[in-house]
């Protein structure tokens, strides 16, 4: 065995907690600093984010899911819509609201941000050795395995 194994292995889980939500969190800042200049904020992204894995939602909705209040969801919506990346249609059947949907170009923004962040993180891979891909590979498959429990 290596000094890595026994390592990894003696180490108490919160000990490996700590030390895995550190990396996975400065990854993802980094990951996120990996984006096409542009004038959207974090914020806006994510709200455009959620709009499009939801296909849908309410105001109310988008704020509950990006967990902010509402009226500071009115802003970002408000921002989104005036660069054409949100659509409000009437709900269906409660004629007080709207549906928030994204829009063609809102969905380019986003395949955009992701094509510039892949790109990034598949260049930092690449520098890396065989082992440290296989590794990572494997590492992947227990975080999505973890995140679905």
């Amino acid at each position: 065995m290596t000094e890595r194994t026994v390592t990894a292995q003696s180490m108490p889980p919160a000990q490996l907690a700590l030390q895995l939500r550190d990396a996975i969190t400065r990854l993802n800042r980094r990951v996120r600093q990996a984006r096409p200049v542009g004038d959207l904020t974090v914020t806006q992204l994510s709200a455009l984010t959620s709009l499009r894995l939801a296909g849908a939602l309410t105001p109310r909705e988008l704020a509950d899911v990006e967990r902010v209040q509402p009226p500071t969801m009115t802003k970002i919506v408000a921002k989104l819509e005036e660069r054409g990346l949100v659509q409000r249609t009437p709900h269906p059947t409660d004629g007080r609201q709207v549906i928030l949907a994204t829009t063609e170009g809102g969905r380019a923004v986003l395949d955009q941000f992701e094509r510039v962040r892949d790109e990034w993180l598949a260049r930092r891979l690449a520098e890396l050795s065989d082992t440290d891909r296989e590794t990572l590979h494997r590492a992947a498959e227990i975080l999505q395995r973890i995140s679905r429990a």
